[in-house]
């Protein structure tokens, strides 16, 4: 079994807001791979699905935590062990600033480089869980970055994240195949995204 989750706040204000695009992320799963309804579980809510790759099925875990975005560890943790599963078998897909918007990188292991729901995934199951990172760009100031994130992502910002949200889907079975390197470079394939400055926003 593979989980993904999402970072994200569960208040239908924040539904929007660059802040959730995991959320997103793993609602776009949910509607091409998931095979179950969302239920409350795991501090969260969770539906369960399944991929097809090449070594057979993988199952899924889709989650979305309701503790909100800097506690999200608990609900990712709480389902890793009941599951009995490894934090190599995890993916939480968030939001990333120092990336340009419409950029998507995989990464497993290292720091939260200030992102407090991974500080929170890493305090409850180590470092060693796959990040899948959506770039949403940095506002260029610092002091400006909380309200930016907790912003709503503009109209004219779809034209790139709407076809982001369904490569991130279509290219999953790589993912669940272990295959984080070809899941990345299918999704730039599918979803084509200029290296840019991210504090620059994309047109």
């Amino acid at each position: 079994m593979l989980i993904l989750a999402g970072l994200g706040n569960p208040e239908a204000k924040y539904e929007k807001n660059r802040h959730n695009v995991g959320f997103m992320a793993v609602d776009a799963i949910a509607r091409k791979w998931g095979t179950a309804p969302w239920r409350a579980r795991f501090q969260g809510l969770a539906c369960e699905g399944q991929v097809q790759t090449p070594d057979g099925v993988v199952k899924l875990l889709l989650l979305k935590p309701k503790t909100y975005y800097n506690e999200a560890g608990r609900a990712v943790g709480e389902a890793m062990k009941f599951f009995k599963l490894s934090p190599a078998d995890v993916i939480v897909f968030h939001d990333e600033i120092d990336m340009a918007p419409g950029r998507f990188r995989m990464k497993a292991g290292g720091g939260a480089a200030g992102n407090n729901g991974i500080r929170s995934v890493t305090s409850q199951i180590g470092d060693a869980f796959r990040r899948g990172r959506i770039g949403v760009g940095h506002p260029g100031d610092k002091a400006m970055v909380m309200h930016y994130v907790l912003g709503d992502f503009h109209k004219v910002e779809h034209q790139w994240l709407d076809p982001l949200l369904d490569a991130v889907t279509d290219a999953l079975p790589f993912a669940a195949a272990g295959d984080d390197e070809r899941y990345q470079a299918e999704v730039l394939r599918l979803a084509p995204s200029p290296k840019a400055d991210p504090k620059k926003p994309r047109d």
